[in-house]
């Protein structure tokens, strides 16, 4: 769906988080970023790809990474997830999908026989320096941090 590759600059983003927070690319400038877009918070999938990051942060931190999850829900619905699961990284609430279609994310999907559009779930792994180092498209939920941290 996106059309960002290993080796593109990464999209300069601007969004505000669950406390209204603003975070940007530059904000993390020296850090490895991890920018995981999900369809939609509390669901079955985003709930345990969610729980498998906050299970691996440690490792995370270690190896000089910040995370940031992106969904078009509300600030509410980001905080509530937060604070359900105990997530130790920011959510981006994304109502106006700003940052989901600056990273291309967005677009038609299936499910049980229905089309619609969606935020297709995607990670991207930014180095120091703002370049996309890693592009997941193919996401398991439940194995997440060691599709990233190999």
């Amino acid at each position: 769906m996106t059309t960002l590759k290993a080796g593109d600059k990464a999209p300069n983003f601007s969004g505000l988080d669950q406390n209204g927070t603003s975070h940007t690319l530059v904000d993390y400038k020296g850090k490895k970023l991890v920018v995981f877009f999900y369809p939609k918070a509390s669901t079955p999938g985003c709930t345990a790809e969610a729980c498998d990051l906050r299970d691996n942060y440690a490792r995370f931190q270690a190896n000089n990474y910040a995370l940031i999850g992106v969904s078009a829900d509300s600030a509410k619905a980001q905080a509530k997830f937060i604070e359900k699961y105990d997530l130790p990284f920011p959510l981006l609430a994304d109502e106006d999908k700003s940052v989901i279609q600056a990273f291309g994310v967005w677009g038609p999907k299936k499910f049980m026989g229905k089309e619609y559009d969606g935020i297709h779930r995607t990670t991207f792994v930014i180095d120091e320096k703002g370049i996309i180092e890693e592009v997941i498209s193919d996401v398991k939920t439940k194995a997440h941090a060691a599709q990233i941290l190999k």
